[in-house]
């Protein structure tokens, strides 16, 4: 046997033939139907009440969105039910509300709870472990058995019937703090140690090497940390009593009581709250599905 022949690369195996998985092995067609029925009723429980919403608020005043077979489509397809609804409450103005607190507990959720997450994780000092079963422990109480405490601090502090008495009980949330605390542990110590060597402080390490390095996690505590300051409704409730400062939840909870039997206008309130929502998944969606390789070296 020559050098040209011994050089040669053996034959590939053969595919198998039809539909593979991840692993190439074959999928049989009856798994993988059932794989997108189990798909597509998930996708009905999740996505549907938020279409028939949708299609609830399209629809014109002499439509019957209680007919027997229900129609999806609109037959009239209008926008007046959004007109509507600025009309009959300001609507803006607490959306406006909303989005200044739910924007300020971005910010202080991602910058406290990374802070906290990296402290715990890098740093060593004296009842790191006991701090990290706090923040553990404070994730299993209710916020229903805390609610008069943080509304008579509220009160003490002067801060009632205020945008930050509504802000500041949720401006770092625990389990943001487990999530950033878990991804900075998953960075590997070799790469801040040379940092180390080379002379950066702590403050550097943090923000030149770690942070960067945990941009999906980050994306994660934004999204949690706004959609759980804009859906937001008992605390404020509670703590808020004047009309001006209302957030969008307790605004929109006139349209069911003053017109309770008009669901067009509680449908196109309900798409108005949950447009930013998706707007801020949208933008943030490759930053939220890339926690697999979070930490991982880039060469």
């Amino acid at each position: 046997m020559d050098a040209g022949s011994r050089s040669r690369p053996a034959p590939a195996a053969p595919r198998p033939r039809g539909i593979t998985d991840a692993e190439g092995r074959r999928v049989p067609l009856w798994q993988l139907l059932v794989r997108y029925a189990l798909l597509l009723a998930v996708l009905a429980l999740t996505v549907g009440p938020f279409l028939w919403q949708l299609s609830t608020s399209l629809k014109g005043p002499h439509e019957d969105i209680f007919s027997s077979p229900p129609r999806f489509l609109p037959g009239e397809p209008t926008l007046g039910n959004y007109t509507r609804v600025a009309d009959t409450i300001p609507v803006w103005d607490y959306a406006l509300n909303s989005l200044k607190v739910a924007a300020a507990n971005v910010v202080t959720n991602c910058v406290g709870a990374s802070l906290a997450g990296y402290a715990l994780a890098r740093m060593r000092f004296r009842g790191r472990r006991a701090a990290a079963l706090a923040f553990v422990l404070a994730m299993l109480v209710p916020v229903e058995g805390i609610i008069i405490a943080q509304f008579t601090t509220m009160r003490d502090l002067g801060l009632n019937n205020t945008l930050i008495a509504v802000l500041l009980p949720g401006s770092i949330g625990a389990m943001n703090v487990l999530l950033m605390r878990n991804a900075f542990l998953n960075l590997p110590y070799e790469i801040e140690e040379a940092a180390y060597v080379d002379g950066a402080s702590a403050w550097q390490r943090y923000l030149r090497i770690a942070l960067p390095a945990v941009k999906g996690t980050l994306a994660v505590v934004a999204i949690f940390a706004f959609m759980g300051a804009w859906d937001d409704f008992l605390w404020p409730l509670i703590v808020l009593s004047d009309p001006d400062r209302f957030t969008l939840t307790i605004g929109l909870n006139y349209l069911h009581g003053t017109f309770a039997n008009d669901e067009r206008l509680v449908a196109a309130g309900t798409v108005i709250a949950v447009a930013p929502l998706i707007a801020l998944f949208a933008c943030l969606q490759r930053y939220f599905f890339r926690g697999v390789g979070e930490g991982a070296v880039k060469g």
